[in-house]
């Protein structure tokens, strides 16, 4: 599954290392043993769950009419600090 290639293919050709993980995970090996694994950004997202982040929506181009839902604002009291 995916490619796997050693530390020094990856630092003489990043490029391809970054093409190869467009087709699937690419493992990265340091003295035969597996070090690293490259992904897409995508990937990545997909496997961790990660949500799409409000930021990245607000700055967004075309997205002016988007309404932002934001929960009602507590003030609470300040804590004690404990020294």
């Amino acid at each position: 599954m995916g490619t796997t290639i050693t530390s020094r293919e990856f630092n003489r050709d990043v490029s391809a290392a970054k093409r190869a993980a467009e087709q699937g995970p690419v493992t990265i090996t340091d003295h035969g043993r597996r070090s690293h694994v490259l992904m897409t950004a995508a990937e990545f997202d997909r496997l961790s769950g990660d949500q799409e982040l409000v930021g990245d929506r607000l700055w967004a181009r075309g997205t002016e009419h988007i309404e932002l839902e934001l929960p009602e604002r507590r003030v609470e009291a300040p804590r004690e600090l404990d020294l």
